[in-house]
């Protein structure tokens, strides 16, 4: 029998073994204590403090390479809506105890960047408060370049973030670090990267093992975005045209599937019942069993706006933030991509369209891999990060131009991915028939 203690997080291991709950509790403990108490992290010979029958640094059974950073909500006195940060890789830690600096800063969430009518919301205005949300954040940004020179192209790095503030992590701006060689540049496009968040179902571990996508895409497409269908042609692919009987397939196990795809709309507001997905609320979608997920471990990819984006759900009597990631995850999905703003027009969703391709024509590359190529790409279409466009021109009038070039560069990392950072997805040829389900556009 295998001991509590030496559990922990392998999770971020190749063997594919799973977190007991005992080990999450650990985690969540040692995350969340003072900042001197969090600072024995760095000590990693000294024998773990436990609880219960779990070790509270877990942070020391992580593999050679991957890191974790927890974003945690905290009082201050006299600073509202603040948070902290702990992360560790292997012996290399950084705390950050909550302050005037680390403060909800709502005006750098991505889910603004279609609004109109706001200064803030303008792309150039969302990117620039990013670069100065980022440059308040010294110390971490030092820890991310520590574990950067120490580990190179084999670093991981999980994210999560607890705060339902919707920070950017992946566009967080990362300096140079000359004496290591190491260039500046956007932290999502820099590294492999995934995110997590807490899964409300005491039955089920956090996060799940490395996951192996493989088989049949299964889909949802509303008939305005039909075009997506397009990119599985070469695969085995069941497309429907209708929620009910995609929801009916989604729960009948029958070919292996390794992509569950839905392209359709998406809404967002205060609460959970503003939550949907194609017209179906968020609360229709818990009550599906979506047994295809719990038996093959599918990817699930969401082609909706917002669809990525977590509300507090206190209104109905829970401390839980609740999101379709996390909805999807606790189904059973083996990773979920989501998007953490408004993709609805042509552009973006050609942009979903090239990063599906990607996925499923790089079958070995894990799906933050592929994801850091994406963006990396992205940033080398903008040019260089330091000529933000301005806002106005001089005759005083909007630069649209260099608005739509700095939006199309935030599209591209609003994707975001959650689950395993070595997830892969490998799926099954087609042939020249398609399958559909529902009726045809």
């Amino acid at each position: 029998m295998i001991d509590e203690s030496q559990r922990g997080a392998r999770w971020l291991t190749g063997a594919g073994s799973r977190m007991r709950r005992a080990g999450l509790s650990g985690l969540k403990a040692a995350a969340r204590r003072e900042p001197a108490s969090v600072l024995h992290l760095s000590h990693p010979h000294e024998p773990p403090s436990g609880i219960g029958k779990g070790a509270a640094r877990p942070y020391d059974r992580l593999d050679d390479g991957f890191a974790v950073l927890q974003v945690l909500r905290a009082e201050e006195p006299g600073v509202q809506n603040a948070y902290k940060l702990v992360g560790r890789c292997g012996n290399l830690a950084v705390t950050c105890s909550a302050g005037p600096t680390r403060v909800n800063a709502p005006a750098v969430a991505l889910g603004n960047a279609r609004r109109q009518g706001d200064v803030d919301a303008y792309p150039s205005e969302i990117l620039r408060g990013i670069r100065l949300w980022s440059d308040n954040q010294e110390e971490l940004a030092h820890w991310i370049n520590r574990i950067r020179a120490r580990h190179g192209d084999a670093l991981r790095l999980l994210v999560w973030d607890e705060t339902g503030y919707e920070l950017p992590w992946e566009l967080f701006w990362v300096p140079e670090a000359a004496q290591h060689g190491l260039e500046d540049g956007l932290l999502g496009a820099l590294i492999r990267m995934a995110r997590w968040t807490t899964v409300h179902d005491t039955r089920q571990d956090l996060p799940r093992e490395k996951g192996d996508c493989q088989g049949r895409v299964l889909g949802y497409l509303h008939k305005d975005m039909a075009d997506d269908g397009s990119v599985f042609a070469p695969y085995a692919h069941h497309l429907h045209l209708e929620m009910t009987p995609f929801l009916e397939a989604l729960d009948t196990p029958v070919n292996r599937t390794g992509l569950v795809y839905m392209g359709c709309h998406g809404t967002y507001g205060d609460s959970v019942s503003h939550l949907s997905l194609g017209e179906r609320t968020w609360a229709e979608f818990n009550a599906e069993n979506m047994h295809v997920l719990r038996a093959d471990g599918s990817l699930v990819c969401l082609n909706a706006c917002h669809s990525g984006r977590f509300v507090d759900n206190s209104r109905q009597g829970e401390q839980a933030l609740r999101g379709f990631a996390e909805l999807f995850l606790r189904k059973g999905a083996g990773g979920c991509i989501v998007t953490s703003g408004e993709v609805g027009d042509t552009e973006a969703r050609i942009l979903v369209r090239r990063l599906v391709r990607e996925m499923a024509s790089h079958p070995q590359s894990p799906v933050t891999e592929t994801l850091r190529s994406f963006r990396a790409r992205a940033v080398e279409e903008f040019g260089s990060l330091s000529a933000i466009p301005n806002m106005r021109n001089d005759d005083g009038q909007v630069d649209w131009l260099g608005q739509k070039r700095v939006l199309r560069l935030l599209y591209a990392f609003m994707f975001h991915y959650y689950g395993h950072p070595l997830t892969t997805l490998r799926l099954t040829a087609g042939d020249q028939w398609s399958a559909w389900g529902g009726n045809a556009w």
